[in-house]
C-alpha cells in the first residue's frame, strides 16, 4: 500500500489505518482478544502499517492488545495513541505516555494525540499551553515523534498550533458525517495537517449490513448514535441504495466504496476497525479503489441527502 507523509514529519502513514477503539472491549460487545489480535496482524499483513489506539480504550486493553499483535514487528509498524481528557495536566501527560509505552511495549510511540480538548466529559480545565508544554518535551526526549489532536475544533487547533508543531488532527468523519469539512479541514489544507478520519465508515452503517429494523445489543453504544435514529437512519438507508450501483461497477462493497471516497479528499486518510481478519482485509482493499472525479462527485451528492439534514454538533452520540 501507498504510504502519505503525517503533516510535515517525517513519518510515512498508510491512508487506512487500522482503528482499535473495539479491541478494548468497553462500549463494544461479542469482541474477542484473540479475533482482535488476528484482526491488527491481518491488516499489517495486507499493508496497513498505521495503527490507532488510545489509553482509554479499555483501560490500556487496546494498546496492550496492539502489543501483542505486532511488538515482534514494531520497526514496521506506526503507533498513534492518545491522552484522554482527564489527564492533560503536565504531570498526567507525562505520565500517561509512560503507561501508553509500557502497554504498547514500545520505546516510543509515532503520534501522541489529545484525545478530547479539555473539559470535555466533565474533566478538569487545563489551558493547552500546559497541555502541549508536556507534548513538546515527550518530543524532545524522543518518547513521542509527533503531535496531533483529536476531536479539536478549528478554533481549539488553531490555538494549540500556536504552542507547537500540530501534524494530525483526528475528527470523526465519513461519507455520512461531514461537519469537519466547514470547520477544521480548511485550516488542516492550508498547514499541511494530516487528517485522520475516524468513524470512517459511520460505524458501520456505511456498511449497508444493518436493516432497517436493526436492533443493537444492549451495551452497544452505536445505539445512542443519531446516525441511527429516526429519519436520519432511513435517509442513510436510501442514500446506500443509490451507491450499491457504483460500487458494483468498481466489484467492491460498499464499506470499500465508502473508503475510497473518504481518502480521496484532501489531506485525508481513513482510521477504519475490524473485528475479524477478514474485515481487516476488506478494508485494505479501499486503498486500490480509484474513483473518477465524476464518480467522486456523484458519491459527495448522495451523502449530502444524508448530511444536509444534520444538525451542527460534532458529536455523534446522543450520550
Amino acid at each position: 500500500m501507498e504510504t502519505r507523509s503525517l503533516g510535515t514529519s517525517d513519518i510515512q502513514i498508510t491512508p487506512i489505518l487500522m482503528g482499535t477503539w473495539q479491541a478494548g472491549k468497553k462500549m463494544w460487545v461479542g469482541i474477542e482478544d484473540e479475533e482482535s489480535i488476528k484482526a491488527i496482524r491481518a491488516a499489517y499483513e495486507t499493508g496497513i502499517t498505521t495503527i490507532d489506539t488510545a489509553e482509554v480504550y479499555g483501560e490500556g486493553h487496546s494498546e496492550q492488545i496492539v502489543a501483542k499483535a505486532l511488538s515482534d514487528v514494531r520497526d514496521r509498524v506506526v503507533y498513534a495513541s492518545k491522552v484522554f481528557a482527564n489527564h492533560l495536566q503536565y504531570d498526567q501527560v507525562i505520565e500517561a505516555c509512560d503507561r501508553s509505552l509500557t502497554n504498547l511495549k514500545t520505546d516510543y510511540i509515532d503520534l501522541y494525540q489529545i484525545h478530547w480538548p479539555s473539559g470535555s466529559f466533565n474533566s478538569e480545565i487545563v489551558p493547552v499551553a500546559e497541555t502541549m508544554k508536556a507534548l513538546n518535551k515527550l518530543k524532545e526526549e524522543g518518547k513521542i515523534r509527533a503531535i496531533g489532536v483529536s476531536n479539536f475544533s478549528r478554533a481549539q487547533l488553531e490555538e494549540a498550533a500556536g504552542y507547537g508543531r500540530i501534524d494530525s488532527l483526528q475528527p470523526p468523519y465519513s461519507l455520512f458525517w461531514r461537519q469537519v469539512e466547514n470547520d477544521a479541514a480548511p485550516y488542516c489544507i492550508a498547514n499541511n495537517i494530516s487528517i485522520l478520519a475516524y468513524s470512517s465508515l459511520a460505524q458501520g452503517l456505511l456498511t449497508g449490513k444493518f436493516g432497517l429494523d436493526h436492533q443493537f445489543a444492549e451495551g452497544d453504544h452505536r445505539a445512542k448514535n443519531k446516525l441511527f435514529q429516526g429519519e436520519n437512519y432511513q435517509r442513510a438507508q436510501n442514500a446506500l441504495e443509490q451507491l450499491r450501483p457504483i460500487a458494483k461497477s468498481h466489484n467492491c462493497n460498499l464499506a470499500q466504496l465508502s473508503l475510497a471516497w473518504l481518502i480521496a479528499q484532501p489531506q485525508t486518510n481513513a482510521i477504519a476497525g475490524a473485528r475479524n481478519a477478514a474485515q481487516a482485509q476488506d478494508n485494505a482493499i479501499a486503498a486500490s479503489v480509484n474513483l473518477s472525479p465524476d464518480e467522486l462527485q456523484a458519491i459527495d451528492q448522495i451523502g449530502k441527502q444524508v448530511t444536509d439534514h444534520l444538525d451542527h454538533n460534532p458529536v455523534m452520540w446522543n450520550w
